[in-house]
């Protein structure tokens, strides 16, 4: 597993004392960090700017609730993986979070290794939403610049019709659909069918 990460550790948790030690706990081993003692103090610095790593919760806290807070942060699109810490009590309200989205939760106390290995799984899992999320821009930036004939053409290929078949759907000569199927690969990126189908999957077409 790798130890380190770009992206920042996001402490929540109302018990000053409490966020403190996991603060220096996570900057002992190189982790930025940035704390909140509230739900709410954390959704003002996320409408604030970009906000890039994991999300370490108190299920439980005054005001706005862990969950409640998940339940916002959703509703914004965010990709922060999360854990969340719980209490004596608390575990099937974090099972709810988990069918929620969560990535995971620990049962307080834990071990400073417990959480520093959570910690560092979350960080590979927002690494690796954001090439995922890089990935899809690019296919999509790709998508845009296909004529709306090479498109027709990519949306028939796809479906692994044969360029004879395709010419007599969109009533056009085999020739000019192998023209078209060149530049759809050629825009599209793709090396093979196998990647042209999933740029497809991923544009939902």
């Amino acid at each position: 597993m790798k130890e380190t990460s770009t992206g920042t550790v996001y402490l929540v948790d109302d018990d000053d004392a409490f966020r403190d030690s996991l603060k220096v706990l996570c900057e002992s081993v190189g982790l930025g960090v940035e704390c909140f003692d509230s739900a709410d103090a954390l959704l003002e610095r996320y409408e604030s700017g970009p906000m890039d790593g994991c999300l370490v919760l108190d299920i439980r806290m005054p005001g706005m609730s862990g969950l409640e807070l998940q339940e916002a942060l959703q509703q914004r699109e965010s990709r922060l993986p999360i854990i969340f810490m719980t209490g004596h009590g608390d575990v099937p309200m974090a099972v709810r979070a988990m069918k929620s989205g969560a990535l995971d939760f620990l049962s307080k106390p834990f071990s400073h290794q417990e959480m520093l290995d959570r910690i560092h799984r979350a960080l590979e899992t927002a690494d690796e939403r954001a090439a995922e999320r890089q990935s899809h821009e690019q296919v999509e930036a790709c998508f845009d610049e296909l004529t709306p004939r090479e498109i027709e053409v990519m949306d028939l290929v796809v479906t692994g019709l044969a360029n004879k078949v395709v010419a007599n759907r969109l009533g056009i000569s085999q020739r000019t659909v192998e023209i078209h199927r060149a530049q759809v690969m050629e825009k599209m990126q793709a090396s093979s069918l196998a990647d042209l189908v999933r740029s497809a999957v991923i544009l939902g077409r």
